[in-house]
């Protein structure tokens, strides 16, 4: 099947430096499973499988820069003693005939002080009730560190054998932060309007490219909308993508949402809080069995949900654009590569089906038996990622989750 104007799902695809043998990624999704913040059997396992499964290019997710961006206990932490280990992961991937990526990032004022090792910094000293934490207003020191820390890491991932990284600038983490009016209230060069909101992703940018080398290719998730009333906007999400392109980007992940704020508006479905709540303990569990419903509002899920937004932004760049956001079945696929995105990112189908990219070479109209209840994404605050068709869930969570599907 061919889309209407633009792109064959099974033809290569050439991102930067680097060529890809279809159009699919396996998008960041975070996988929990990198206990002691390094990467674990079952890691190396899962990216094996969706390799072999037919991808184009699997994404390793959420991998701090540094130890004050981690939020977790099982996230992985990019740091010379690991590479050895992300070797193994890249060479595994590579020898299934797909290309490995990593994305790279920080928590900003979503880490969590007993993982970070410290006071979790952001742009501005604002009380984070997600967290909950109330982090610390960066200053210049800070900033510089972390600009560094963003590109000693690309020079890691292109040792470790990444072919290309991906910074994490959207959904709220640290860059986002800075580029959110919400969360940057900042009077410095910082600070204000959008020109200088940009500025700490236009120096990790400068950073970036300079340790890639051309060698790997450098993309960037970014959002269009935060997705929720005094956030980014389109107009302003168009404006970060065309500072992106100057930069140097090889390609844009297009996304919106905020995980503090409007965590359902990147996923869209409801959250099964139940789930979430499960593996907490103490104050957090309570909170999260008592205010869960109201702080995670479910937004209604759609095929192609960030479409039309991500169509205004192709309007207004020229670099190839990764579309991310429902694409759930082989028709969302092809409607998304036939208005011209170079690639589309899949993160649910390939949690449920990591052979789903093969399975559409074999079967056009194959669809993935993944009913978006995003089980998958509530056990990650406390557990590794997993399907609910995979891994039953125990007993005491399966009234929660059939309120979730029947919703």
């Amino acid at each position: 099947m061919v889309g209407v104007a633009g792109h064959q799902l099974f033809e290569p695809c050439a991102i930067g430096p680097v060529r890809l043998r279809n159009r699919t990624i396996r998008a960041a999704a975070f996988e929990g499973m990198a206990p002691g913040h390094r990467p674990s059997p079952a890691l190396i396992a899962y990216h094996r499988a969706v390799a072999e499964g037919g991808v184009g290019m699997t994404t390793v997710a959420y991998a701090a820069v540094e130890q004050r961006g981690l939020s977790f206990p099982h996230q992985l932490w990019i740091r010379p003693e690991i590479v050895g280990e992300l070797r193994g992961l890249t060479d595994a991937v590579h020898a299934a005939g797909a290309k490995a990526s990593i994305q790279l990032g920080h928590c900003g004022n979503m880490a969590k002080a007993a993982v970070a090792g410290g006071r979790a910094i952001a742009p501005s000293g604002r009380f984070n009730l997600y967290g909950p934490t109330w982090p610390r207003a960066m200053d210049q020191g800070d900033i510089d560190r972390v600009v560094e820390s963003f590109g000693r890491a690309v020079e890691l991932a292109r040792e470790a054998g990444f072919d290309a990284v991906e910074i994490h600038a959207g959904h709220g983490y640290l860059i986002s932060q800075f580029l959110s009016p919400a969360t940057n209230r900042r009077t410095d060069a910082y600070g204000g309007p959008l020109a200088r909101r940009v500025r700490l992703l236009r120096e990790v940018m400068a950073r970036v490219t300079r340790a890639a080398r051309g060698e790997v290719a450098v993309l960037v998730k970014t959002n269009m909308r935060d997705g929720f009333r005094g956030g980014i906007e389109l107009a302003e999400g168009i404006a970060v993508a065309r500072t992106l392109e100057q930069d140097g980007a090889d390609a844009l992940v297009l996304s919106g949402g905020f995980v503090s704020r409007a965590p359902m508006f990147i996923l869209r479905g409801a959250m099964p809080t139940a789930v979430m709540s499960d593996g907490l303990t103490g104050p957090m569990r309570a909170m999260v069995r008592l205010f869960g419903p109201w702080l995670v509002r479910p937004v209604p899920f759609a095929e192609n949900y960030f479409l039309a937004d991500a169509l205004a932004v192709m309007r207004e760049v020229r670099l190839p654009l990764v579309y991310v956001g429902g694409a759930a079945t082989r028709a969302a696929i092809d409607a998304a590569l036939g208005r011209g995105f170079a690639a589309v990112a899949l993160a649910r189908a390939l949690i449920r089906e990591p052979a789903f990219v093969r399975k559409l070479a074999e079967e056009e109209g194959r669809t993935p038996d993944c009913d978006h209840c995003n089980y998958c994404a509530a056990r990650i605050y406390t557990t590794t990622m997993a399907c609910h068709h995979r891994e039953p869930p125990p007993p005491r969570l399966r009234r929660a989750l059939k309120i979730v599907e029947g919703a």
